[in-house]
């Protein structure tokens, strides 16, 4: 029998509460195709199974009922975090400097490399690649830089220097 472990003795996680509009947009996408779609797809798969007779030597049972738990707790989450994210969209007061949702060009010389990405929140960060996370070391240094700026990230390996080519942002 598995303990549930209360939630007070789970570490915090420092995450970002902010969720772009699109972003909250593909959850909520993601939480209706779950609990529509995909939940009454292997429920039924489970049913059927279930209904073979013996359970213990049963792998569409077995991978079902693991994947029903994975659904049903992917479901809990975005449930939670739904109503909990805090959706930060574009302002005029932005502009010109590196903010939540801004895209931004940057690049080291050094090293001779050129990136573009979007800062969003944790969440949004499987949805695409060109995306980093808020709470990473990149973009806590680049937060309210300008066009021209130096930005030093730390990190284990070193410090990087990058300069902010460019910053827009969807409006």
């Amino acid at each position: 029998m598995r303990r549930k472990i209360p939630e007070s003795t789970l570490p915090k996680l420092n995450r970002s509460q902010m969720i772009t509009s699109e972003g909250l947009q593909k959850l909520r996408e993601e939480h209706d195709h779950l609990w529509r779609v995909e939940r009454p797809d292997v429920t039924a798969k489970v049913t059927w199974a279930a209904s073979l007779g013996d359970r213990s030597e049963n792998a569409d049972y077995h991978y079902n009922k693991k994947r029903l738990r994975e659904i049903d707790s992917r479901l809990l989450y975005l449930r939670k975090c739904i109503d909990d994210f805090k959706i930060i969209n574009y302002h005029p007061n932005q502009e010109g400097k590196v903010n939540f949702g801004a895209w931004v060009e940057i690049k080291n010389e050094a090293k001779g490399l050129q990136k573009r990405f979007r800062l969003v929140g944790y969440e949004e960060l499987k949805s695409n690649k060109d995306y980093i996370s808020m709470d990473s070391p990149m973009a806590k240094a680049l937060l309210d830089k300008t066009v021209g700026d130096k930005a030093i990230v730390k990190t284990k390996m070193g410090d990087f220097v990058w300069e902010i080519l460019k910053i827009e942002y969807d409006k």
